[in-house]
């Protein structure tokens, strides 16, 4: 059951199948766990007379007479009128004849939707329809049903048939994975229920049950197979062990001290948990978290350091070249003095040699045909999730070294402990002293205007430079979208109607890697005095002449994320400023940004954003894959907690060789792991 391919599903034809394996629905077990984001509740109403305005129902009746209607070329309207004992409502469609040919009087038909009433007329605009079969319960109609996710045409009505079909094989093929004293002391629905209940269930309260159940599971996966991993690091032995002994220290503390800025104490705190790390003959696994401009990329130069006087080189592996070479220039500025050779590799550039103990640059440093002797640690920069597949590489290389992965997302402690579980983790909480705070500001559509002046007034007077920030490439073609910025069409509107006697540049990510890295590279360079983007320069090089940071459509964005755009300002020595602009005026959405206005801690900001806008939104679409949940919800606390135990407790135990369907169930959640890597 488990491991069906999708391809058997009956009755599908290979279009469908073909979409479902587009979306990474390969197995009966993945259509299964393609969960419904919301529900409507259709109820049977008693009678068509019993009808009023604004009902939302299912209607049951006979089919009385069908006709096509032409109010106005390229439209038809299908109507069919349905009869009950008590009454007539008619039903309409548009621009689907098709309907007619299944529509048949005399046949028994079931509608759901809103009903309206003109005097004694009865109408309704179904959302669902079926054709009821005697003996089988409604699927469509009738009951609440499930809404799915639509993609590439498949509808929620499509997906509902096939899911019914796996469904009618749960009787027969047990699914249940987890032992019983997990499920008893846990109060959990079997696993035939929840995945039925979630698909197709009778009340509210099953829905819960049903998600706490799959949540659970979803949890427990993930911690369980965290513990694993963690635990056959531990077993490993590092190539290359390294010798943190005092006159190790002492280098460092002399590095430390000449470097042009103090260090922080949670900088210090960080690096002792690293050099203690480092001094282990087992890897070392450690996840460094810092708000944007915390000091990160130092701490991660001393760990680099004390490979270089374990005679050890350092790979610093990034996303992107251009943020490969500001981090070449930064290691360069900081070892040079030393005699330190630092080297980049990238997939356009190679500036490295046998002498280079720090190389710095992106996936190339691990591509097939690219070899380094004597690596000790590897530094990971905004690889959320430097995978199984990854890693692998290294291994296949003869390497096991010490991994320190860093991130500039705030993540709240009890989210980062569930998904890096696997990682040990240090928070620097704490920014630099003398940092000048970024001034931000919720701007009223009418002041736009007198923005723009002040604008060309910094841009003329200060030499400045200002980000434009929009959510789209192009302008959408949804209504209620249309008055979100995009890109494109406002980088025209500005270069021509507002900032003409300026460069104004544009950036987003539909354009080549190259191309973006020479607008960047141009932008720093002062080329231009004004860049509108869209989110892809949410992680990208330090440009310090750059002072203001407008964003449109503020409102479609996580408060985490704008916390990492407006950190694209601030970097040099002068007053920065970020202004807000908003398509929406809801109170909702005001009151968040006021928050933002008024904090400056990242972390502050994730929990909040993480209260009110759920797992889905914090970590904005660029990082939306961090969550790696379906169905748990990150901010159940007491959830996560309650697997953590029943995770400790199993393996205390147990050994998951003991239970061949929990082995399984890992198995192909890191099979789904790895396909995200």
């Amino acid at each position: 059951m488990f491991s069906t391919a999708i391809d058997a599903l009956p009755s599908t034809s290979p279009l469908t199948i073909k979409r479902f394996k587009t979306l990474g629905i390969n197995t009966y077990y993945d259509l299964l766990n393609y969960i419904p984001f919301r529900y409507e509740n259709y109820p049977v109403a008693p009678s068509i007379a019993s009808l009023q305005s604004a009902d939302t129902v299912t209607v049951v009746g006979t089919i009385l007479k069908t006709e096509t209607g032409y109010p106005r070329r390229g439209l038809t309207i299908q109507k069919v009128t349905v009869t009950d004992s008590t009454g007539e409502l008619e039903l309409s469609w548009f621009n689907q004849p098709y309907l007619l040919k299944l529509f048949k009087p005399g046949t028994e038909l079931a509608a759901a939707g809103e009903v309206k009433r003109m005097g004694r007329k009865v109408f309704m605009t179904p959302n669902e329809y079926e054709l009821p079969i005697p003996g089988r319960p409604f699927k469509h109609t009738g009951r609440i049903i499930p809404i799915y996710p639509e993609k590439l045409g498949l509808s929620s009505k499509l997906i509902r048939d096939k899911m019914q079909k796996i469904l009618d094989l749960l009787d027969t093929e047990p699914i249940e994975w987890l032992p019983d004293e997990i499920l008893t002391g846990n109060a959990l629905l079997p696993a035939h229920e929840a995945y039925r209940a979630i698909h197709f269930p009778k009340t509210k309260t099953e829905i819960l049950k049903a998600r706490e159940r799959l949540s659970f599971d979803e949890l427990f996966t993930m911690q369980l197979s965290t513990a694993l991993i963690r635990a056959s690091w531990k077993k490993e032995e590092v190539t290359f062990p390294f010798t943190i002994n005092g006159e190790v220290h002492k280098k460092i503390d002399a590095f430390i001290a000449h470097l042009p800025f103090p260090l922080t104490h949670a900088q210090q705190r960080c690096i002792n948990e690293i050099l203690s790390d480092l001094s282990l003959q087992s890897p070392m696994n450690r996840f460094l978290q810092g708000d944007v401009g915390s000091g990160k990329t130092v701490v991660a130069a001393i760990a680099a350091y004390a490979a270089y006087l374990n005679e050890q080189k350092t790979l610093v592996m990034v996303p992107t070249e251009i943020l490969a070479e500001q981090h070449f220039a930064n290691f360069t500025s900081f070892f040079e003095p030393y005699g330190i050779s630092v080297g980049l590799q990238t997939g356009s550039k190679k500036q490295t040699d046998e002498n280079s103990q720090i190389i710095v640059g992106t996936h190339a440093l691990i591509q097939k045909g690219v070899s380094f002797e004597n690596i000790g640690l590897v530094i990971i920069d905004e690889q959320h999730r430097f995978g199984v597949s990854q890693r692998a590489e290294l291994k296949n290389k003869g390497i096991s070294p010490h991994l320190l992965t860093m991130t500039a997302t705030p993540i709240p402690r009890t989210v980062a402990l569930t998904l890096y579980g696997e990682l040990d983790m240090s928070v620097i909480d704490e920014m630099p002293k003398g940092r000048i705070p970024i001034k931000t500001f919720l701007v009223r559509p009418e002041k736009r205007e007198n923005g723009y002046e002040w604008i060309k007034n910094e841009i003329k007077n200060n030499k400045t430079q200002v980000f434009i920030i929009c959510p789209f490439v192009e302008e959408s073609t949804e209504e209620t979208m249309a008055t979100v910025k995009a890109a494109t069409k406002e980088f025209e509107r500005l270069k021509k109607d507002v900032f003409s006697q300026f460069r104004v540049g544009l950036i987003h990510g539909k354009m080549k890697a190259k191309e973006k890295d020479e607008v960047m590279l141009d932008f720093k360079a002062k080329k231009y005095d004004i860049l509108v983007a869209t989110t892809v320069i949410e992680v990208g090089i330090d440009v310090p002449n750059a002072t203001i940071m407008i964003i449109e459509g503020a409102e479609r964005f996580g408060l985490a994320q704008l916390h990492q755009l407006r950190g694209r300002v601030g970097r040099g020595s002068a007053q920065s400023y970020c202004y807000l602009y908003t398509s929406e005026d809801s109170p909702a959405n005001f009151h968040r940004l006021i928050f933002f206005t008024r904090t400056i801690n990242g972390m502050e900001l994730a929990e909040y954003d993480y209260k009110q806008r759920g797992a889905g939104d914090i970590f904005g679409t660029r990082q939306s894959g961090l969550a790696d949940t379906k169905i748990a919800d990150l901010t159940n606390f007491a959830l996560i907690s309650q697997t953590q135990q029943v995770v400790s407790q199993f393996l205390q135990n147990h050994t998951v060789d003991d239970f061949p369907l929990i082995k399984e169930h890992l198995a192909k959640y890191r099979i789904d792991q790895i396909a995200r890597d």
